[in-house]
């Protein structure tokens, strides 16, 4: 198991969390800090099985980002829009309600 294997997933959801969040500036720097906290804590984490699981879980979670989210996005008249791409297709799409967005705001 090489040290290039772990870069690459790093990197990967990296790369997820970028096309995902793009324009976002808080949500970017935000998952970018996660990220690497939870790449830190398992640092010094030798186990290959262990490694290998978390590598599979580091998978899913890249695919999931860039499949399973979609940034909604503020437009001038105060509605927001949504824009699937090609990758989203065949996924069900769930809209937060009024509520949930301004909790979240």
């Amino acid at each position: 198991m090489g040290r290039g294997e772990v870069l690459s997933a790093y990197r990967a959801l990296l790369k997820a969390t970028r096309k995902t969040f793009s324009g976002d500036i808080l949500m970017l720097k935000e998952s970018a800090v996660e990220l690497r906290k939870k790449f830190d804590e398992n640092r010094d984490i030798t186990s290959e099985a262990e490694i290998q699981k978390l590598l599979q879980e580091a998978g899913e979670a890249s695919h999931f980002i860039t499949t399973m989210l979609v940034q909604a996005r503020l437009t001038d008249s105060g509605t927001f829009v949504v824009k699937p791409g090609k990758e989203h297709a065949g996924a069900t799409l769930e809209l937060p309600s009024e509520e949930t967005v301004r909790k979240s705001g």
